[in-house]
Formats: C-alpha cells, sequence, structure tokens
C-alpha cells in the first residue's frame, strides 16, 4: 500500500533506480516465467522480470501487479478478460494483484489510440460504471486476494503543485514520439495540453502503488513505459511490462468496442453470449481461442490438427462457446444456451425467452420491435423488415406498415433476438 503522496518537492529530488541484486534461476522460476509469458506480446525487460520472480521465489515476498481500468462504459466485455485472465494466472501464483479503478484518469479520457479528443466522463457516471467493473471483474478475479484501489486517492491529493512538478519530468517533444499524437499532430488534429497529462498521470499510479509489473493491452505501452521511468526518476525499482494482445471483434477487423457494437459482454444473456461467439468466422475462432480459452496450447494445437484432418469446426466453436458461457453464468447455463443455439437452428424457438407486456393495440411493428427492445430504433426496425429479418409466430414480417391487435406474440429478430410479447389495447 502506498502511504504517503509525493509532492512536487519530492518530485523535483528524485534520482536513479535501485540496483537489483542477482537471484538464482530454478526450474520453478522457469515454470512460472513460461505460464506468464503464455499468449503474451511483449515482456518489458524480461532479464529483470526473471529476476523478480526469482527473489520473490526465494523471499516469499509476492510481487505487486497492476492493472488500470478506466471505467468509461458500464460494462466489461470478454475483450477486457484477456488482461484479467493474465492477471488471474499471477493471483493463482501467489502474487499480490491489485485491480486499480481509474476514477480520477477517466475525468481525462484515454488518447490512446485515439484521433480525437475524448469527451470527459462526469463524476457520477464515473462511479456508477466503477461498480460494475468492480462486479463483473469478479466473476475472473479472486476479489478476496485482490487489492482494489482507486487513483483519486493520491491524485486529488497531489495538487496543483504536484502536476505542475510531475508535468515536468517529460518533454513535449519526447510526448510527440506516441503514435497517436504524432498523426494528429502531422494531421493538424487538436491535441488538447490536458490530453498529454494522461501517460504522465497513469505512470503515476506505479509510483504511487509502487508496481513491480504492469499488465495492460499492446494499445497501452507508450503508458507503461511511462510509470516505469517516472518509477526510475523517484528511485524506485522500474516495473516490468507485460503487453497482451488487443482482442478483434466480431467482425474480425476492428478491435472489440462497445462503440463499435462488435462486442460480447460478460454480463450478456447466455443465450446471446453463446450465439456471438457462434457467428465468428472459423479463422478468428483460433485467435478467440488461443486467447480466452483456459484449454492448454497442447490441447489447442491437437485441436488445429484435426480440423485440419477434416473435423467440423463448428463443433469446437461450440465447445468452446460452452466454455465461455459457463465461466461467466453456469455449466447448466451453457447446455441450455447449446441447446437453444440448435434449436433456433432448426428454426424454433429457445425455451427461455424475454417475456415483455407492451400497450397501444393496434400497434406499428416499428414501434414494437423497438418497445421490446430487440431493436435501437424505428429506424433499424424497418431495415430488418425490409431485410427480411423479423419473424412474429415463425412468419416473416414484409409489411413495414404492419399494426399488430391485442395478442401474444412471439417476436424474433435475426437469429438471436427473441421476445414473447403480450400486446393490449
Amino acid at each position: 500500500m502506498c502511504n504517503s503522496i509525493v509532492k512536487s518537492s519530492q518530485l523535483m529530488s528524485a534520482t536513479s533506480s535501485v540496483p537489483v541484486p542477482y537471484f538464482p534461476i530454478t526450474d520453478e522460476v522457469h515454470a512460472i516465467l513460461a505460464i506468464v509469458r503464455r499468449g503474451c506480446e511483449e515482456l518489458l525487460i524480461e532479464d529483470e522480470f526473471v529476476q523478480k520472480l526469482a527473489r520473490s521465489a526465494q523471499t516469499g515476498k509476492p510481487l505487486r501487479v497492476k492493472l488500470g481500468l478506466d471505467p468509461t462504459a458500464p460494462d466489461i466485455h470478454i475483450g477486457h478478460t484477456v488482461v484479467l485472465n493474465k492477471m488471474r494466472q499471477l493471483q493463482d501464483l501467489g502474487h499480490t494483484v491489485i485491480f486499480l479503478i481509474g476514477d480520477f484518469t477517466s475525468l481525462i479520457g484515454d488518447p490512446s489510440g485515439r484521433n480525437q479528443t475524448r469527451p470527459p466522463l462526469t463524476r457520477e457516471q464515473i462511479e456508477v460504471n466503477a461498480k460494475t467493473y468492480l462486479a463483473q471483474a469478479a466473476l475472473v478475479l479472486d476479489c478476496k486476494k485482490t487489492e482494489i484501489r482507486y487513483n483519486s486517492e493520491w491524485l486529488m491529493p497531489l495538487g496543483a503543485d504536484g502536476v505542475i512538478g510531475l508535468a515536468s519530468r517529460y518533454t513535449v517533444a519526447r510526448m510527440l514520439e506516441r503514435e497517436d499524437f504524432t498523426k494528429r499532430f502531422q494531421g493538424r488534429v487538436p491535441i488538447s495540453i490536458h490530453e498529454f497529462l494522461y501517460p504522465l498521470i497513469q505512470g503515476y499510479d506505479s509510483v504511487a502503488l509502487q508496481s513491480d509489473l504492469e499488465v495492460g493491452g499492446t494499445d497501452q505501452k507508450f503508458n507503461l513505459l511511462m510509470g516505469r521511468e517516472l518509477q526510475r526518476q523517484h528511485g524506485q525499482e522500474p516495473q516490468c511490462i507485460l503487453t497482451m494482445p488487443l482482442l478483434e471483434g466480431l467482425d474480425g477487423v476492428d478491435k472489440m468496442s462497445k462503440s463499435k457494437n462488435n462486442y460480447i459482454g460478460i454480463s450478456d444473456k447466455p443465450s446471446e453470449i453463446f450465439g456471438k461467439l457462434m457467428s465468428i468466422s472459423d479463422t478468428l475462432m483460433w485467435r478467440y481461442i488461443k486467447l480466452l480459452s483456459f484449454r492448454s496450447l497442447d490441447e489447442i494445437t491437437d485441436c488445429q490438427r484435426q480440423v485440419q484432418a477434416g473435423y467440423n469446426p463448428r463443433t469446437l466453436k461450440a465447445l468452446f462457446a460452452q466454455e465461455i458461457v459457463a465461466r461467466f453464468h453456469s455449466q447448466a447455463d451453457a447446455r441450455r444456451a447449446l441447446e437453444d443455439f440448435n434449436l433456433r437452428a432448426r428454426g424454433g424457438v429457445p425455451e427461455y425467452i424475454t417475456e415483455i407486456e407492451l400497450g397501444g393495440a393496434p400497434l406499428p411493428i416499428k414501434q414494437l420491435l423497438k418497445q421490446a427492445g430487440l431493436v435501437p430504433s424505428t429506424s433499424e426496425a424497418l431495415r430488418n423488415v425490409e431485410q427480411y429479418g423479423v419473424k412474429i409466430d415463425g412468419t416473416i414480417i414484409i409489411d413495414k406498415e404492419l399494426k399488430l391487435e391485442s395478442g401474444v406474440y412471439v417476436v424474433q429478430v435475426g437469429k438471436r433476438r427473441f421476445a414473447r410479447v403480450t400486446l393490449r389495447a
């Protein structure tokens, strides 16, 4: 735990990093390193990290492993679990995992990978999102063994003088080495001054938490290196950095993102998670399995051989989808999701669908679909009708002007969205 806040006077007097003594590398350390390296993009600096592991093994003192997430949206998707799974592995190896909620940094907005300034969130939005983040992270991490921190603990007391001292630690030229900043600067796209503060402030989190290892996505590399640099300037042993690949969304093109609507939320319904996973391509399937499955690498390699020999990849994809549903719900939910998927594939209706009561009959089809929550807008409703993607009681609807009288209807949009609607006058 961090017992004090480094103010500007301390920032100005920080010196070089603490030298790391040599510890023998045992077979146990090599085995742990193999687990840590699985699926990672980069491990910087590996020799230093091996020494940290060796020291931990010899002294019995666990490493402090940090993951920071800004609660910029209300839900965590399975793309986030790539780094969360790595944190759980490190936790199971006996190290101290720090789940850092960036409630202060969210007020700035992470510019990583952005081609424009990110709109800041209100304090109220951040607090609501942070609560759901913690609840959903608990589906992956052992929260009884997790150190949960908020970076407003040390950043709010830092004050204006502390921020000015922190800003003196880095130059504009070095900041423009970031690829996204460079592109924006060369393209004459505005960069706000507060965006330059984001990497510094995120890096300062590592100083405050005395982090040994920080885990993040590949898009966070610059920020993670900043933490290492600031620790060195504060006389701390610099953290090592482990970056994990960014998971592509369902389209297989852009990274998974709620704003791009190509995501799978870990709090989604079991049938929704299952159906979305079954929709990914047979090629993208391997990427998902390697990054998300808990199967051994040998098992995955054997599965690839079987598919090359003629085994149906759909069967393997269904097994993987069941694994993920069971992780965030239960084995029983995974079995039901498989049964529902097979039933829908045969043109049937799932056993468990949303029950909704609506008034206003006779109600236009576009209003019924929107009010039932099956589409986000009436224009989207009409688009689905035009594309023959709407069924009522199993019959495809082609009349965009259709009005439904009072009654009970099983309404389907696309392959996965169902509702049993009771419509009243």
